[in-house]
């Protein structure tokens, strides 16, 4: 059976889900949870993502991101990835830690990016691990209700902005709007892999994204190195790399050095707080 497609692009919203290896527990405790966040933190950074709600489970995770470049992909390999690896090395274990490929769902912001939020900080509370999202706290609604301060990966401003200009009175309008939201069992998926009218379907289906629209409008090249070196200097490495999926063989050929000067380059960049060495709870 054929893998449902995962759509890219400028601008996209993903409803994103990814679970244990055979449904096995990916978080065992609270080191392991603030562990994934923090590796979300810093591939929201690096991908220039905008995270509008996420959740925590036992044995999976659910993200709504947006990609305003295409790097869903390899954003989500970086996120599981490193995570994979962390918690492994953590609790002594090998092997998979994820099931097969995350799935992703593209989601029409106009009439449904509100409602995936809230289903997603729902789920503990539909799953019987709580009798509210306000008692779960590994999902953004805590944040987003105004109940915790908001971590720097995290936009809230779309959402609050639905229930008016006043940052208190959109907060008490969002803990309404849950509560209503949680009788929803599910979402209205179409298609396997959308969340929207059929007219957002008809304008990012496959065959219409693909074919009838040439790759270069809806998938820009990225900027030649030497003008990327020439505008950025050195920072032009992290850039190539991170935003436009340059290889680091492809930096280091242009550089002329080995491709492992160019990697350990980047790791000097990382963030202290979420450098690799830095992630283990």
């Amino acid at each position: 059976m054929a893998r449902p497609l995962r759509l890219d692009f400028a601008g996209a919203l993903h409803h994103i889900t990814a679970r244990g290896n055979a449904r096995a527990p990916i978080f065992l405790d609270e080191n392991d949870r603030e562990c994934f966040l923090r590796i979300l933190a810093r591939v929201v950074s690096r991908y220039e993502w905008i995270c509008h709600a996420y959740c925590l489970m036992d044995n999976h995770h659910h993200l709504l991101i947006e990609t305003p470049r295409p790097s869903l992909a390899t954003g989500m390999r970086d996120l599981n990835g490193v995570y994979a690896q962390t918690f492994n090395a953590v609790h002594g274990r090998v092997g998979h830690v994820f099931g097969g490929r995350f799935k992703s769902l593209l989601v029409q912001r106009e009439a449904h990016l509100l409602n995936v939020a809230a289903y997603i900080v729902l789920n503990p509370v539909r799953a019987g691990m709580c009798s509210s999202p306000g008692e779960w706290p590994y999902s953004s609604y805590r944040a987003t209700a105004g109940l915790d301060p908001v971590p720097p990966f995290l936009a809230i401003d779309w959402l609050l902005s639905q229930f008016g200009d006043d940052l208190h009175g959109a907060q008490l309008g969002y803990r309404r709007y849950a509560i209503q939201a949680a009788s929803w069992t599910s979402v209205a998926v179409r298609g396997e892999i959308y969340v929207g009218t059929e007219a957002f379907i008809a304008r990012h289906a496959p065959n219409r994204r693909l074919r009838e629209i040439p790759r270069p409008q809806w998938q820009p090249l990225p900027p030649p190195l030497p003008e990327l070196f020439e505008e950025l200097g050195a920072r032009a490495i992290e850039v190539a790399h991170r935003r436009y999926g340059y290889a680091l063989r492809e930096i280091a050929d242009y550089l002329g050095v080995h491709y492992s000067t160019v990697g350990r380059w980047l790791a000097a960049r990382e963030p202290a707080d979420v450098a690799m060495q830095d992630l283990t709870p």
